[in-house]
């Protein structure tokens, strides 16, 4: 009995960090602006629109200046592969790839083509290819997880992908809410008959962010290789708790006043604010392996961020319903319609996903006390 009490504390517990961390990024800028004395009527309109903003231009040494903490992250990936030493395992027979995977593939073949070919069908029907393109890739991920190890999330962690839906539908319009402040990308070639169409129409596409990076992290952790991910310990983890908490929320509060200065605080602030909330509120963190030199929860899922970001760039380059970039200081040296330096923002990206991701976890699987 106690142990399920303290379970359910603990399921409490991950909700409250998961609302908390939502309600504070949403109403951190906004405070910040009204401290300033700033009208917050443009930002209070739900569902948030995004609109084509003009940024400082292209600049050399802020493009070396951030160009550095990303060398550093590749670095300490680097590194961490080369001090890799992967388990022996025992061989085990070749699985056929599944037939719920071809079908997955199928979505893929369908969504692209239909997403990318001028005349094949009507553009109110390649407008909505996004979420049957991404379905499909969830489900063929799955499946070559599934073909490499005999697991995965579709197969053996199924209610908790099905939970990610909803959930990852609420994060990422968080984001939406953030990118009126900084204004670093803007959709077109989207129709909405209102604001409710608009809002359907975002939510189904949106759903499918986090079982997408859920799903490449699982592929991902079944190369023995990226399994064993270590580094040096990190310890510290109670005292930059607070620190983390409070300058997630600082930097939040002041990317609506100096959005130019701080837009790459859109990426790293929810980061700072996720990770400070679950130490805080849970007692325990998804870093804590690093105190082992276990680097898998912060190396693994940045990879399948950065994995995920190359597809979701390649299938937005063609299709009729976009969004584009318009970032200060480093708008150069384009890879679809991302300028090159802005795939670094995937990387904190995958932190953040495997934060909610976990304290989703916390909130509907039993784990073994």
């Amino acid at each position: 009995m106690q142990a399920g009490t303290s379970g359910d504390a603990m399921r409490w517990r991950a909700l409250a960090a998961l609302l908390a961390a939502l309600a504070i990024a949403w109403l951190a800028p906004l405070a910040g602006l009204a401290a300033a004395g700033a009208s917050l009527a443009p930002f209070l309109a739900f569902p948030p629109r995004t609109v084509q903003v003009t940024h400082a231009p292209f600049s050399w040494g802020m493009f070396v200046l951030l160009a550095l903490p990303v060398l550093g992250a590749m670095a300490l990936f680097v590194a961490a592969l080369v001090r890799a030493r992967p388990r022996r395992v025992a061989a085990s027979g070749a699985r056929r790839f599944p037939w719920w995977g071809w079908a997955g593939l199928g979505l893929i073949a369908a969504g692209w083509t239909l997403a990318w070919s001028e005349g094949l069908a009507p553009p109110e029907w390649r407008r909505q290819s996004f979420t049957p393109l991404w379905l499909g890739y969830v489900i063929a991920m799955n499946a070559l997880a599934w073909r490499r190890t005999g697991r995965s999330p579709l197969t053996h962690r199924s209610a908790w992908l099905v939970a990610l839906f909803p959930v990852s539908a609420a994060f990422w319009w968080l984001f939406e809410h953030l990118n009126r402040f900084v204004g670093n990308w803007a959709y077109t070639g989207v129709v909405a008959s209102g604001d409710w169409d608009y809002f359907v129409q975002g939510t189904l596409a949106f759903s499918t962010v986090l079982p997408a990076v859920a799903s490449t992290w699982a592929w991902l952790a079944s190369y023995p290789r990226l399994d064993a991910l270590a580094l040096s310990p990190l310890h510290g983890q109670a005292a930059l708790a607070w620190a983390a908490l409070g300058l997630g929320t600082l930097a939040l509060g002041a990317i609506g006043l100096w959005p130019q200065e701080l837009f790459a605080m859109l990426w790293l602030a929810p980061l700072l604010l996720l990770s400070g909330l679950q130490k805080l509120v849970l007692g325990e963190s998804l870093l804590a392996p690093l105190t082992r030199g276990d680097w898998r929860p912060v190396l693994q899922p940045a990879l399948a961020a950065l994995v995920c970001g190359f597809f979701w760039e390649l299938w937005n380059w063609g299709s009729v319903a976009q969004w584009r970039y318009s970032v200060p200081y480093v708008q150069r040296f384009h890879l679809f319609e991302m300028p090159l330096l802005g795939y670094a923002g995937y990387l904190p990206f995958g932190l953040e996903c495997a934060f909610v991701m976990d304290l989703v976890a916390r909130l509907i699987e039993r784990r073994r006390g």
